[in-house]
C-alpha cells in the first residue's frame, strides 16, 4: 500500500520548496488538490498498476480551493486518510507572522486569503489552519531558514524512509538569532567555556577539529554531554510508545557556531547506531 506525506502550513512558509525537495527524492507530488478530492486521488493511487508508491500531497496553496470552507473540510479529510492508511505523515510549515508578511511584501504576491490586507490575511489563515497544525507529525519553523536550508531539512527527514522507527534530528542554533520553534527538547550550552573568546579558535566552527577538541576537552562539557545523552536515551522509548514519528532536539549556544555545533554532532554520534541514523542540522553556523 502506498505511503503518503501531506505538506501543508502557512502560505509563504515554503511549501513549494518542500515539494520540490520531495520530488527530487522520487516522491510523486500532487499540488493544490481540493480537500474534497483527496480521498478520490488516494483511491486512484491504490489501483493496481498506478506505480505510485510514495505520494506527497501539497495542500493549502493559492487558488479557488483555499476559501474558508476548504480549511473546514481539511482536518476531517486528514483524519479519514489516517484511518485508512498505516503510513501517513503530516508536515506543517510555519513562520512568525512578521516573517510571512515581509515575504509577501517582498514578492508582491497576492495572499490566497487577501480579502483584507496581508497582516489580516495571515491572521485569518493561522486561525483557520490551527486544527490542521494540531494534527501535524512534524512542525518546521522556516522563519530563520532560507530555501536551501529548508530543502536540506526536508532531505534529512525523508532521506531514509525505509526505517520504521522514530526519526531523530539534532539541531544547533544561536540564542541571539532566536529560539527554534519546531523542536521538542532544548538544551542550553551557554554555561560552557566559549571558544569565541580564544582568538586562534574564533574563525573556526564547531565542525573543525581545533574547536571540537577545545569543547570536548572541558570536563563540564563531557559531564553535560553524558547527562544529556543518558536523559534522551531514557525517554526515547516513551516517545515511541506515544506514537511520535519525529523527535527534534536542539542544542543552543550564544551564536550557534561553536559549542552547540560540536555538542550537536557529539550527541548525534551517541544516539545513533547501525539501525538508527540521527540527522544533524546547524541552523546558524554560517552567521
Amino acid at each position: 500500500m502506498s505511503e503518503f506525506v501531506v505538506v501543508t502550513g502557512m502560505s509563504g512558509a515554503g511549501r513549494s520548496t518542500a515539494a520540490a525537495a520531495l520530488e527530487d527524492m522520487g516522491w510523486f507530488v500532487i499540488d493544490n488538490l481540493p480537500a474534497g478530492l483527496i480521498m478520490k486521488m488516494v483511491e486512484m493511487v491504490d489501483r493496481p498498476g498506478s506505480g505510485m508508491e510514495r505520494v506527497a500531497l501539497v495542500i493549502g496553496r493559492g487558488g479557488s480551493g483555499t476559501g474558508p470552507e476548504y480549511f473546514d473540510d481539511l482536518p476531517d479529510v486528514l483524519d479519514e486518510l489516517r484511518s485508512t492508511r498505516k503510513r501517513v505523515r503530516v508536515v506543517f510549515l510555519d513562520a512568525p507572522d512578521d516573517v510571512l508578511v515581509r515575504r509577501y511584501e517582498g514578492t508582491r504576491r497576492r495572499h490566497p486569503l487577501a480579502a483584507r490586507g496581508v497582516e489580516e490575511s495571515v491572521t485569518d489563515e493561522r486561525r483557520l489552519l490551527e486544527p490542521v497544525r494540531e494534527r501535524a507529525d512534524l512542525l518546521v519553523d522556516t522563519g530563520e531558514l532560507n530555501s536551501n536550508q529548508l530543502r536540506w531539512r526536508i532531505l534529512e527527514v525523508f532521506g531514509d524512509d525505509e526505517a520504521p522507527h522514530m526519526q531523530t534530528s539534532v539541531i544547533s542554533f544561536g540564542y541571539k538569532h532566536g529560539l527554534p520553534l519546531d523542536v521538542d527538547i532544548v538544551f542550553d550550552c551557554r554555561f560552557l567555556p566559549n571558544p569565541f573568546w580564544v582568538e586562534e579558535l574564533r574563525s573556526y566552527s564547531g565542525l573543525d577539529e581545533p574547536v571540537r577538541d577545545y569543547v570536548l576537552s572541558q570536563p563540564e562539557s563531557v559531564a553535560f554531554l553524558d547527562k544529556v545523552a543518558d536523559l534522551v536515551t531514557s525517554i526515547l522509548p516513551a516517545f515511541v510508545r506515544e506514537g511520535k514519528s519525529y523527535l527534534t532536539i536542539a542544542m543552543g549556544c550564544t551564536g550557534g557556531r561553536h559549542r552547540s555545533v560540536t555538542l550537536a554532532e557529539a550527541l548525534a554520534e551517541r544516539l545513533g547506531d547501525e539501525e538508527h541514523v540521527v540527522s544533524v542540522f546547524h541552523r546558524d553556523i554560517e552567521r
